[in-house]
């Protein structure tokens, strides 16, 4: 906890210091300079706009797209259906950088390098795996008589995915939202690979400019910079702390 904190409080104290530089003594004059120079649309307004449409977008398509492949291999005995879990779960140990060639290519092909949907859809279709998996795990937890009460009322199968498999599984659902949203906030490569405009890019890619086109390293810039960027994974977390522990607990008490 020690060695994770440090790194914390060298951001907070260089961020609001003078001349903070790494290994060099605590700063003793403390100003908002740093923080006012980077807070501005150019430096730091665009890259994060940009970078919550991406991850914002991959978040909720993640989850759509998630949510119906999971109940179909929870509730159906599928002809292939243990074949194509195996293969989601080769894909989600698969690196990025293995199919970035031919992924970069076919985005060239389509027309689709520089484009934030495309780079939007890249980063849903690979976090779908991982939340195929979360997700069918959430939804074997809810007891099946509940869908079969419901069919017996004459329920289809859409409305019992809707009206009694989803409001369950919410707070689930809202765990694989934050992962592939935070997963994506602090993805580099793929957006540095697809996005070509530097007025296109996040702040995930934005913050390696401090290091080389500002000249010498501003740490205190740097410090202030980085601190903006994790404030919207902070607030997320916030946010939904407290929604997340009352829906798991509604969960417990439904399925006892």
């Amino acid at each position: 906890m020690l060695l994770f904190a440090a790194p914390m409080v060298w951001l907070l104290v260089t961020g609001v210091g003078v001349d903070g530089i790494i290994g060099g003594p605590a700063p003793v004059r403390f100003t908002g300079a740093n923080f006012g120079a980077v807070l501005t649309w150019d430096v730091a307004g665009r890259p994060l706009l940009n970078g919550l449409l991406i991850s914002g977008g991959a978040a909720i398509i993640t989850v759509l797209v998630a949510l119906p492949a999971a109940y179909s291999l929870s509730r159906y005995q599928l002809r292939f259906g243990r074949i194509f879990l195996y293969t989601v779960l080769f894909a989600t140990g698969l690196p990025l950088s293995a199919v970035m060639v031919p992924v970069y290519g076919l985005f060239v092909r389509l027309q689709l390098v520089d484009s934030l949907v495309g780079t939007t859809l890249f980063l849903a279709a690979t976090s779908l795996p991982m939340a195929i998996w979360m997700t069918k795990n959430f939804i074997d937890g809810v007891p099946l008589s509940l869908e079969e009460a419901a069919q017996t009322d004459g329920a289809s199968s859409l409305q019992r995915l809707r009206h009694v498999v989803l409001p369950l599984t919410l707070p689930g659902l809202t765990v694989v939202a934050i992962i592939t949203f935070i997963s994506t906030w602090g993805n580099f490569f793929v957006p540095f690979t697809l996005l070509l405009d530097p007025g296109k890019q996040p702040a995930s890619v934005d913050i390696f400019s401090f290091f080389g086109e500002h000249g010498a390293i501003a740490y205190g810039q740097l410090a202030a910079y980085s601190i903006v960027y994790t404030t919207p994974v902070i607030g997320l977390y916030l946010l939904a702390s407290k929604t997340l522990g009352a829906g798991f607990a509604l969960t417990g008490a439904i399925k006892g």
